[in-house]
């Protein structure tokens, strides 16, 4: 099983299972995380998603051996279910977090990204590679590393293709948090489990309000506050987390 699907109380463990390809991604693989992504976004018990890779590493990015290519469509239609698989990642409408180790380079670097929050091992290794393999950016690098780094660094790690560290990634605003490898699991346990403890409803507003941000004048920006807000404000949760604040006990959200 290329990539495997686990399920506790909510939490959604994604893991690129090829490790003696570093977690490279085949056609195949590319549509297969598409249509779980999607199944993930239709199920409502599905709540925080972490990815990540077995075996040490992220993701190797595409196989572009001729194993990995081997009945490929023509390349418009296949870099399209390529495009599909980032869009249903970037746009899950629930927390997503990149639990990164080893390498995460090409559309891996990119697939980490695509997730809310990338908490990487010390010995993690970013890299936009395109370039160095005579190709340009995807997986949404182009949209995504601007917005991250700025357009100084983003040309500098598309064009240089650079393998930058852990430390260096966090500096440049790839990732969130670095922690020694051995807590790596550990780490991302406890946000997921933060994330798996918040108001599904809230949380997936907020997204979709920071998401749109960069599309939007601020008076946009302001009016979809409020109808997030007035959303919020008609939930369960919102109704259960002012009770709890009233009794002094820690919210019970249900996503209702």
């Amino acid at each position: 099983m290329d990539l495997r699907v686990e399920r506790r109380d909510g939490l959604v463990t994604v893991t690129l299972n090829r490790p003696e390809r570093k977690n490279a991604m085949t056609d195949d693989n590319w549509r297969e995380l598409r249509d779980i992504f999607l199944t993930i976004a239709d199920d409502p018990d599905d709540r925080v998603v972490v990815l990540t890779g077995e075996g040490g590493d992220f993701c190797a990015g595409a196989d572009l051996t001729a194993g990995g290519t081997e009945g490929r469509a023509p390349v418009l239609a296949w870099m399209r279910t390529v495009g599909q698989a980032a869009q249903a990642v970037f746009g899950l409408p629930k927390p997503t977090i990149a639990k990164v180790d080893g390498v995460a380079v090409g559309a891996g670097c990119n697939l980490a990204l695509c997730c809310d929050l990338v908490v990487a091992s010390d010995r993690a290794r970013f890299s936009e590679i395109f370039a160095q393999r005579g190709l340009s950016l995807d997986f949404g690098g182009s949209w995504l590393l601007p917005r991250l780094v700025g357009l100084q660094r983003a040309k500098q790690l598309a064009l240089l293709g650079d393998v930058v560290d852990a430390a260096t990634a966090q500096r440049y605003g790839l990732v969130a948090e670095v922690v020694p490898a051995a807590e790596l699991h550990a780490f991302v346990g406890a946000w997921a489990d933060r994330l798996l403890a918040g108001p599904p409803i809230a949380l997936s507003l907020t997204k979709a309000l920071l998401e749109s941000s960069w599309a939007v004048p601020f008076a946009q920006a302001l009016e979809a506050e409020a109808h997030a807000q007035t959303v919020n404000l008609a939930s369960h949760d919102a109704r259960e987390a002012l009770a709890a604040f009233a009794e002094k006990r820690p919210p019970v959200f249900t996503g209702r």
